[in-house]
């Protein structure tokens, strides 16, 4: 299993990595160029209209758990 799946992601991209952990709603996401942005990374692809995480997506948000508590903290 490879181990470069550690992204440096704004604000923003975590804010929008984590909505997306729940079942996808057909409410359109606010920030269009942060999904926009999470897809050029392979974090977010569309499927039938709807922004959701891809595996990559979900290996990041896990991995970077522990980092988004030390900023909390």
């Amino acid at each position: 299993m490879s181990n470069d799946i550690d992204f440096d992601l704004s604000p923003d991209q975590w804010k929008v990595l984590k909505a997306l952990r729940n079942p996808p709603s057909r409410g359109r996401l606010t920030k269009t160029h942060v999904v926009e942005g999470l897809i050029k990374l392979g974090l977010v692809a569309i499927r039938d209209g709807v922004p959701e995480m891809t595996l990559t997506g979900r290996k990041v948000l896990v991995r970077g758990s522990c980092r988004l508590l030390d900023l909390v903290a």
